[in-house]
Order: C-alpha cells, then sequence, then structure tokens
C-alpha cells in the first residue's frame, strides 16, 4: 500500500519561511517524479512546484519561483518544500505527489497523492 505522508505546515506571518516535507512508502521512490501541490479554499488544486527522479531538474509554478525551492532525498524517500517570503496568497493546503506518467507535472498525470497539510500565512 502507498503512502506518502505530508508534515510540515502551520501558521506563519508574512515574509517567513516553512519547510514541508513528505514521506514515501511502499513504492520505488526513486523512479517517481514528485511533485508539490496546493488549495486554496474555493480554488482548484494547482501545481506548485516539482522535482525529476535524480533531482536534475525542477519546475515551479511562476509565482513562486525564487521564494520556493524543492528537493529531495531518495535515500530517505523523502520530498521537501522550503518555502521562503511567504505571502498570505500562499494559505492554502499543500498536497505532496508522485507520478511515472508523462513528463510533466498534470494533475490526472499523478499516480499517488498525500492527505495535505495546511499552510496559512498572516498578513
Amino acid at each position: 500500500q502507498v503512502q506518502l505522508v505530508e508534515s510540515g505546515g502551520g501558521l506563519v506571518q508574512t515574509g517567513g519561511s516553512l519547510r514541508l516535507s513528505c514521506t514515501a512508502a511502499g513504492l520505488t521512490f526513486s523512479v517517481y517524479r514528485m511533485a508539490w501541490f496546493r488549495q486554496a479554499p474555493g480554488k482548484e488544486r494547482e501545481f506548485v512546484a516539482g522535482v525529476s527522479w535524480s533531482f536534475s531538474v525542477t519546475a515551479y509554478k511562476d509565482s513562486v519561483k525564487g521564494r520556493f525551492t524543492i528537493s529531495r532525498d531518495n535515500a530517505k524517500n523523502t520530498v521537501y518544500l522550503q518555502m521562503d517570503s511567504l505571502k498570505p496568497e500562499d494559505t492554502a493546503i499543500y498536497y505532496c505527489a508522485a507520478t511515472n506518467r508523462g513528463v510533466t507535472y498534470r494533475l490526472e498525470h499523478m499516480n499517488y497523492w498525500g492527505q495535505g497539510t495546511q499552510v496559512t500565512v498572516s498578513s
């Protein structure tokens, strides 16, 4: 049974930082591209950041470029999202996802999802 378990969410002030973690179990982690998505109240789930198998290629939503950094540790089956200079518009539930389909990070290509972790940025 595949499990993706996120942690690290919380409440932070504008300009603050958080580091999200997602640990995977039940899959060969190193062959999956990993991604972070988020969903704000009343909005659709959207792509935030993704990383290739070997951490050689990363991708980001335009609005988080320069502020967020995705990384992975294949030895620990864990993917991270370092979030700096947080803004109130970053408030959302953040989801970890894994995919071995296609070459992009389309929502419908994700094989597995975590349960989500809440990030709230106060103004």
